[in-house]
């Protein structure tokens, strides 16, 4: 049988551009960026989390956007997944995207459908003392000639 079309082209035909992957390093009460956006608008089509280490203290992880021009706002609300211990290996994603912003969530869906403009995207952690580690994945497109997603 003849392969006409290969799984990374159907992939990138679908989804835009291969994932970017993004480890967040070990958790704190901070803000860190995990995405950087240049040159305009850029839509995600997918974006996950994958546990790297284990989360076992109470804390909330939330995404937002960070624009260089505009307002800074949530893409997932913040959302404790440290209370009920959180394996590594386990997909983040979001629960139902018709809540504005969805909530985080274990074997959730991959939010997409969402535009991003020139700035960051970032992941605000919160808790006392908060543990574990997340690898955060993107699939993109372009909506502005020369735009671009990558690992922040």
């Amino acid at each position: 049988m003849t392969t006409m079309i290969q799984g990374s082209q159907l992939r990138t035909l679908l989804l835009g551009s291969a994932p970017v992957a993004s480890p967040s390093g070990a958790f704190a009460a901070d803000t860190r960026t995990i995405f950087t956006v240049a040159g305009g608008e850029v839509m995600i089509t997918a974006l996950w989390g994958v546990v790297t280490t284990a989360i076992t203290v109470a804390n909330t992880v939330k995404l937002q956007t960070n624009p260089t021009v505009g307002d800074t706002a949530d893409l997932i609300t913040a959302t404790d997944i440290g209370t009920t211990d959180t394996a590594a290996g386990t997909v983040l994603g979001v629960l139902d995207q018709t809540d504005t912003p969805p909530d985080l969530n274990r074997g959730g869906k991959a939010l997409g459908g969402v535009v991003v403009s020139t700035g960051d995207i970032e992941q605000v952690t919160t808790g006392t003392g908060p543990d574990g580690a997340v690898t955060w994945y993107c699939t993109w497109i372009p909506l502005t000639d020369g735009a671009t997603l990558v690992a922040g």
